[in-house]
């Protein structure tokens, strides 16, 4: 044990260790946060939709050469979730099926462009690499951290701010526009907070294992409470813990991080699953 403890603090003597340790925390605590009203929103695979969205903007990107992808990566993204979330109830393709068509549309889409535009030596790499996580996340700069940690603070303190309002809306929108709420502006700035979520947790577990960050922690704790407020809670200490081990254990074992982090939530919704399961016979 003294060893392994020796070992993750030498680890953490490392700039980039710190940095991605900080950022893969506060990544996790916002998804969680969102990821309860887009479960019971039924929009829990807008991750999914979305991350494909952003690996089909970043195959742009790189056709363009751009050093900083971001600027082409976030506008995409965000516009993206905007119409999922504010027009997918209202059109005759609705929410799953719009998010379906675009999720896919956008891989194939991305795929296509770095196979025609390709410039790397080892295009399966770098796909395999943008979809599951890479090395990008011990990469990070302290600009970067510091961005995390001011979007963080902005997710935080808008949803402890507008919690009776993001309550209503995730329940019943009808409600909540009868009682004065601006139904769709709340619903606009949910979609814009996910897609950054989004693009920042890409290098954390790449574009196929996001939605992870955002079901798996919210799924956990259904199975166990009940109010919202219980639920959210339980939710973002779920995910923070999760992906902490997840990052301690892929430090020490040399695992892929992404993947290691996702392991790490499904293990918890079992044992939640287990928990809730035996407080029900009971």
């Amino acid at each position: 044990m003294s060893l392994v403890i020796t070992k993750l603090i030498d680890y953490f003597e490392y700039p980039f260790v710190r940095y991605a340790f900080i950022v893969g925390v506060l990544i996790a605590l916002c998804s969680s946060l969102l990821g309860v009203t887009l479960v019971l929103k039924r929009f829990s695979f807008i991750g999914d939709g979305l991350s494909h969205v952003a690996f089909g903007a970043m195959a742009i990107a790189s056709v363009l050469n751009l050093t900083n992808k971001t600027t082409i990566i976030l506008p995409i993204t965000v516009i993206s979730a905007v119409l999922l979330l504010r027009t997918g109830q209202k059109t005759k393709i609705k929410g799953d099926a719009a998010i379906a068509m675009i999720s896919v549309g956008a891989l194939a889409f991305g795929y296509l462009l770095m196979n025609i535009f390709s410039t790397s030596s080892n295009l399966t790499g770098d796909v395999c690499s943008t979809l599951f996580g890479s090395i990008s996340i011990l990469t990070l700069e302290i600009n970067d951290v510091w961005l995390c940690v001011i979007l963080s603070i902005i997710v935080v303190v808008f949803f402890i701010l507008f919690y009776n309002r993001i309550f209503n809306v995730t329940f019943d929108e009808d409600f909540a526009r009868a009682s004065g709420s601006h139904v769709e502006i709340y619903n606009t700035i949910i979609a814009i907070i996910i897609a950054v979520i989004i693009v920042l947790a890409m290098n954390l577990v790449g574009s196929l294992l996001i939605s992870a960050l955002v079901i798996f922690p919210a799924l956990s704790a259904m199975r166990v409470f009940k109010s919202f407020l219980s639920v959210t809670i339980c939710s973002a200490v779920v995910s923070v813990i999760c992906t902490s081990l997840g990052m301690l254990i892929s430090i020490l074992a040399g695992t892929p991080v992404g993947s290691t982090i996702v392991a790490a939530d499904v293990v918890a919704f079992l044992i939640f699953s287990l928990i809730g399961y035996i407080g029900g016979k009971n």
